[in-house]
């Protein structure tokens, strides 16, 4: 049976990474595209609960929708795909990285976490750099990595968060961690023409954690591809005996 494969992406239907990462998907099944009609980077999961959605079809099987990369994802698969769901939801590729902390505020890793929690297992691609954009290794890269997921026999909920260096062909990666990174809290104050203040916030300075085994680790020291299996169950299993030490006065904690 031919693989049904759904892409989508944060940074919109137009996006170089999502054109390179439907070419590279082509030769490996029936492709279906459906991402934000405008660039929705750092939207992490939000789903439009209060706004309506349109659809907008681009070309065959190919959609936009005027919301977050979520959205798209669970669109396509509650409503376009419905009759015949997705073999693998990949997501990107990304205009810059998704390591870290930063999967907690991206629209790419939401887009593929959104197909895991629907039950289509699910791969996040992103390019590891912020100035210039070439995709075509990281491009070749995840086509090689989910030829060989569609050989596999993959758990439902399976995501993976895949990050790439910007330059060369890629010709090593590891199975990592997340690891730690910091871009600094900077906030900018301006004042409009009518002398009201507004803000910019995000740091432009960057420092990681050099720790093995790691994704910032194996991308900006090792020039590695990381591949980051990721969790939907957040709950932090190392703490719930600590939390559950805790007494609340007056009111019983049951076990």
């Amino acid at each position: 049976m031919t693989p049904r494969i759904l892409v989508s992406n944060d940074d919109g239907i137009h996006a170089k990474g999502l054109q390179a990462l439907v070419k590279a998907m082509e030769p490996l099944g029936e492709l279906w595209v459906v991402a934000p009609l405008h660039e929705q980077s750092a939207t992490s999961h939000s789903l439009s609960l209060h706004d309506p959605l349109r659809i907008r079809q681009v070309a065959e099987r190919q959609f936009a929708i005027d919301g977050t990369p979520a959205d798209c994802v669970y669109i396509a698969i509650n409503h376009l795909m419905k009759a015949a769901r997705p073999t693998l939801v990949v997501s990107g590729i990304n205009h810059g990285p998704n390591l870290a902390d930063d999967m907690i505020y991206s629209g790419t890793v939401a887009a593929a976490m959104e197909g895991a929690i629907l039950g289509v297992p699910a791969v996040a691609f992103s390019l590891v750099t912020r100035k210039t954009f070439v995709f075509e290794h990281a491009a070749e890269f995840a086509a090689s990595l989910v030829k060989t997921l569609l050989a596999q026999t993959l758990p439902p909920r399976l995501l993976l968060n895949v990050n790439m260096p910007a330059y060369g062909k890629i010709t090593g990666y590891q199975v990592t961690k997340a690891g730690r990174h910091s871009y600094g809290a900077d906030v900018i104050e301006k004042e409009d023409p009518r002398g009201r203040k507004y803000y910019w916030i995000g740091g432009t300075g960057y420092e990681h954690v050099n720790e093995p085994g790691t994704d910032v680790t194996a991308v900006h020291d090792e020039h590695l591809a990381s591949v980051t299996p990721l969790m939907i169950d957040l709950t932090n299993h190392a703490q719930l005996e600590l939390v559950r030490s805790w007494a609340v006065e007056g009111v019983e904690q049951k076990r």
